[in-house]
């Protein structure tokens, strides 16, 4: 378990320039999710009895975004660099002047709670002022360097910019996690000069200056060097978002889903998948999906914010979005089933088939080639090709209504609102524009006429 009653600060004041968006940099998307979700996620995981956020680019729409969480926002402005973001909480954290103060970078997604809990108990039982996560890398880059004396406890941590070659040969790096006893934290950080590189203050002078003074400087190296990595650019972006689906997926595969090509896959993290189900090729499940027991997905599909229950099929190059496909229905191939949907258990929704707030009943067929909006459709329906409800007006949305066992042929179109009862047929062709009753028949075209030997009489040149 970790330190009791420890205190959180994260650091999301950065601009992010290197990332040349007009996203703030913690609200950048990563696997479904904006940066600092996951760190939140990941710190709250530790338990601490208070989470503070400091913020300075894009202060207003980090704020928004996070509002009704419970979280303090400290702004730091101008931004002088992260011990400068540290002292500009220093007040948030006044209320808790005994507890130990974890502080992260708003800019790592990759970071797991366990290993949170695990350096503050770290930090807890070496008697340490101040404890530093830190990670071995075979290519360390631009991360700080971290130097350790004969007895094992930090010496230094010297940022690659300012490093001699000598020095950033040093593989063990700062990991941008701290824990800090606030008490000489925040007298290390009245001592504090800019004196580097980027005129800023720097928090790891801080472990230097505690270090120096006498006090233990602890480090504890993480398992994962994943964890250590932060953002900067967008390939930065792309390979954390890359590292969390593959953990996503691997947690997946340990649970008993069937992923036929890993490799291709795109599963975010709040998508839930049961034990059993199967995820084919080029299979893309985003938002809050949630895929059950015995269902099966793709390949070429992509699901949002939808669940597809025990037994259904989602075929070939579909899209659907905030819709339900109930037990044992089929949907596919080339359908998209938009919001408020729901396809009934046993119903069938085919090729070139759109659904839009449309419930379609249990055991109903939409085989081919139609629209169907704001409909309500029975249990054992049968939709024909090229059926459309028409259901705007050019102002107003209006509703079609098909009941139990009703008989649609192709190419009808019914124009809403409008309702079909029960058992009823409207025959191939027809526009229906009045309610047809209970098993009636209806008929809504141009009687045909056939005008013999018309084309000879026409077209006198064309033989017979």
């Amino acid at each position: 378990m970790g330190a009791p009653g420890a205190q959180a600060l994260i650091l999301a004041a950065g601009k992010g320039t290197r990332l040349k968006s007009a996203v703030p940099k913690v609200l950048q998307p990563v696997l479904g999710l904006p940066l600092l979700e996951h760190v939140l996620r990941a710190v709250s995981g530790s338990a601490p009895a208070s989470v503070a956020v400091v913020v300075g680019h894009g202060a207003d729409a980090i704020e928004a975004a996070f509002a009704g969480r419970g979280l303090r926002f400290v702004r730091q402005d101008p931004p002088l660099g992260t011990g400068h973001a540290v002292s500009s909480a220093r007040a948030a954290l006044a209320a808790g002047p005994g507890a130990p103060l974890l502080v992260v970078n708003g800019d790592q997604p990759l970071i797991r709670p366990e290993t949170l809990r695990a350096l503050l108990e770290h930090h807890r039982s070496h008697g340490a002022v101040a404890t530093l996560l830190t990670a071995v890398l075979e290519d360390p880059g631009p991360y700080g360097r971290v130097l350790r004396g004969e007895d094992g406890f930090l010496r230094r941590v010297v940022e690659a910019r300012d490093a001699s070659a000598e020095l950033r040969a040093v593989r063990e790096i700062n990991a941008g996690v701290y824990v800090f006893e606030l008490g000489p934290l925040f007298q290390a950080l009245d001592r504090l000069r800019p004196e580097n590189a980027q005129g800023e203050y720097y928090l790891t002078d801080a472990l230097d200056l505690l270090a120096a003074a006498g006090h233990r400087v602890g480090g504890w190296a993480c398992e994962d060097a994943d964890e250590a990595l932060g953002v900067n650019t967008q390939a930065e972006l792309a390979e954390a978002a890359r590292r969390l689906r593959e953990r996503k997926l691997a947690a997946l595969l340990d649970a008993g889903v069937r992923i036929e090509d890993p490799a291709t896959t795109h599963v975010e993290i709040d998508v839930e998948v049961e034990a059993g189900a199967v995820l084919r090729p080029f299979t893309v499940l985003e938002g809050r999906t949630r895929v059950r027991s015995g269902a099966s997905v793709g390949p070429y599909a992509r699901i949002v914010d939808s669940e597809v229950e025990s037994g259904a099929q989602v075929l070939d190059h579909c899209l659907l979005r905030e819709c339900v496909v109930e037990v044992g229905a089929s949907v596919g191939p080339f359908t998209h089933i938009r919001p408020k949907s729901r396809v009934g258990p046993r119903a069938r929704v085919g090729s070139f088939v759109e659904l839009k707030q449309t419930q379609l009943g249990e055991g109903s067929k939409a085989p081919h080639l139609s629209y169907l909006g704001d409909a309500t459709v029975g249990p054992g329906v049968n939709i024909g090709a090229g059926t459309i409800t028409c259901n705007y007006d050019g102002v107003e949305k209006h509703p079609t209504r098909i009941e139990a066992g009703a008989f649609v042929g192709s190419d009808a179109t019914l124009v809403a609102p409008i309702t079909i009862g029960e058992g009823a047929y409207v025959a191939a062709g027809s526009a229906i524009t009045e309610d047809v009753p209970p098993f009636a028949l209806a008929l809504g075209r141009a009687r045909q006429v056939v005008k013999l030997g018309w084309a000879k009489t026409r077209f006198p040149r064309r033989k017979g």
